[in-house]
């Protein structure tokens, strides 16, 4: 960690995170036709959006910056790998940490870890089906598709709503906030596949206004000081390998982990680099 780090963490800690994103939810949300026009013509400009890529590509006639934020993208855009044993990037990202869980500790950047238990909730059982297994961590930035997908087949188990701060994930505050997937605002959800139990944990971050899912709709917000769950074993929801299964509505952080021998991310080959959603990451171990 830096000066320059802790200069730009540091002020977060101060700030009324929630209130800022209620306040940042109303503002992507606006119709009004100056404003959202303004908003989306800033970030296409200053991130160097892609807009060929977009179903809808003209930037004026998205409803609001928040539909254009969580725009769909046109069917050919995003290309599964056919490898048949293969793990696919649940979204557009960079991928800053992969590799195996050591004990019950994951990293988070160097000389950083953060407990497993501590990021599904506190919940040791629920934890135990990753212990000594895989994960990977995308981050994922304001040019980014924001939409996430199943990187393998599963039936949806769980869901849970974690309570927590608002911290910024980008890679300064990573490197600085100790714990600081276990500690924002999350929502984990599990799935058996045919490899085992798999999670996938969706981070909120500061002016992250909303993290939804396909199967509920929105989680947060509301947010409130409890965990909440939901169970969906007697349930048959079933999404294949590429589908849709969440979004986030603004950029923040997933989080993908495995069971133990199930896997193999592909390593240091992967940590710093930019990945598409149904890029290959990994197979079967």
């Amino acid at each position: 960690m830096t000066i320059k780090d802790s200069l730009i963490s540091l002020p977060q800690s101060l700030l009324p995170q929630h209130a800022l994103s209620r306040w940042m939810s109303r503002l992507t949300h606006s119709q009004q036709p100056a404003l959202k026009h303004f908003l989306i013509s800033q970030v296409i400009r200053h991130y160097g959006v892609n807009m060929a890529e977009s179903l809808i590509n003209d930037p004026t006639q998205f409803k609001s910056f928040n539909e254009f934020f969580t725009r769909s993208l046109k069917p050919d855009a995003r290309p599964l790998a056919t490898v048949s044993d293969g793990i696919v990037s649940p979204a557009d990202g960079v991928i800053s940490q992969a590799g195996d869980i050591q004990d019950n500790s994951i990293i988070q950047a160097k000389g950083k870890c953060f407990d497993l238990t501590d990021l599904l909730g506190g919940d040791a059982q629920r934890a135990k089906a990753f212990h000594q297994g895989s994960f990977a961590t995308i981050y994922l930035s304001p040019k980014d598709y924001h939409r996430l997908h199943m990187p393998l087949s599963g039936k949806l188990t769980e869901m849970v709503h974690i309570p927590g701060r608002l911290f910024s994930v980008n890679a300064a505050t990573t490197r600085s906030v100790n714990n600081l997937f276990a500690i924002n605002e999350r929502v984990a959800t599990f799935f058996d596949t045919d490899i085992g139990p798999m999670a996938l944990v969706l981070v909120g971050a500061i002016f992250v206004s909303s993290i939804e899912t396909v199967w509920h709709g929105v989680v947060t917000p509301p947010t409130g000081k409890i965990i909440q769950s939901w169970d969906y074993r007697q349930e048959n929801v079933l999404i294949d390998k590429g589908v849709e299964m969440g979004r986030f509505n603004m950029g923040s952080t997933i989080i993908v982990l495995f069971g133990p021998n199930k896997m193999k991310f592909m390593g240091d080959k992967l940590i710093g680099k930019s990945v598409k959603l149904g890029e290959l990451i990994g197979k079967y171990a």
